[in-house]
């Protein structure tokens, strides 16, 4: 068992012995799930991606200059690395690209595509989750300065503590020269919100129990998906959007040979996502050692692309 199929196991299993039952969010990106969120976002519906989308696209001579010339250039959750593409195309020579992701088959194939497009490019994809500590690739190409890219708002996946420790985390990889251009999404109307997180045609319900199908493939569970619906909650203390999986009736599950019992309505929590304010960041990425250095936002002020240094 590799380590990536331990710790999911091991998260699984907590998860579920838990009262109120969760699951951390990183495990809904498998292959399948990567490819859902990929759908998600574009959504009618899902404004967070084609907001920032305008936004980098918008400032992007900005941003590039202010990150300098020959800058290693290191993305967290890469994703398909849509967003990637632009940036190092408007950088001054780039030195090389570092994309991190828990996906490994999906990362492999994003760095793959992004090296065709960048045949010069050197691209040094790793297989990890940045929520916890990892090490950059060992033959580094020279480089500058070393510029983290954390795109799409997932940052607000993670409740104060753990946010707090992946930018001070970042800060020590990206060393006291880096930088560090990160999307946030910004506190707004629940009626906004919601339909983001819970979209007509159901696709994030499906990316939703996609992690039951994902349990059952790998670690033998026997869930039934379609006995779980999906729901978005919007709360305001903080300002956050959850996604929880709530049992439609009374079951029991078994998962890697232990035994879990679901009551009729019980909850299964699979996601955060918190929204910010100005002020409560900067102070979030003090405490991490960055300073918000720029903010470039929407004209409506729902999302932002910030430099930290």
């Amino acid at each position: 068992m590799t380590g990536t199929e331990d710790a999911f196991r091991r998260d699984v299993l907590e998860g579920l012995a838990r009262s109120p039952k969760r699951i951390p969010s990183a495990w809904l990106y498998d292959q399948r799930g990567s490819e859902l969120f990929e759908e998600i976002t574009r959504l009618p519906e899902y404004y967070p991606t084609r907001t920032e989308l305008a936004i980098l696209d918008g400032n992007m001579e900005e941003i590039a200059e202010a990150i300098g010339p020959e800058a290693l250039v290191v993305e967290l959750g890469s994703g398909s690395s849509r967003k990637t593409g632009p940036l190092l195309a408007a950088l001054s020579r780039p030195a090389g690209y570092v994309p991190v992701d828990i996906s490994e088959e999906y990362l492999h194939e994003a760095a793959r595509s992004l090296q065709g497009a960048f045949p010069e490019l050197t691209v040094q994809p790793v297989v990890a989750d940045f929520t916890a500590d990892f090490g950059l690739p060992d033959g580094l190409p020279a480089h500058r300065r070393r510029a983290g890219f954390f795109p799409g708002s997932t940052l607000g996946n993670l409740d104060d503590e753990a946010a707090g420790a992946l930018l001070a985390r970042c800060r020590r990889l990206l060393g006291a020269d880096g930088c560090l251009v990160l999307g946030l999404d910004l506190d707004k109307p629940a009626s906004v919100l919601i339909p983001a997180y819970d979209d007509a045609a159901g696709v994030t319900a499906e990316f939703n129990r996609n992690l039951l199908r994902r349990i059952n493939r790998e670690l033998g569970g026997d869930f039934d998906p379609e006995a779980f619906r999906h729901e978005a909650r919007y709360a305001d203390d903080p300002p956050r959007v959850e996604m929880h999986l709530i049992a439609e009736r009374p079951q029991t599950v078994t998962v890697a040979g232990e035994r879990f019992r679901f009551e009729a309505g019980e909850s299964l929590h699979t996601e955060t996502s918190h929204k910010y304010t100005r002020d409560g960041f900067a102070a979030l990425a003090a405490a991490g050692g960055w300073d918000c250095e720029r903010w470039w936002t929407d004209a409506d002020g729902w999302f932002a692309v910030v430099l930290l240094v």
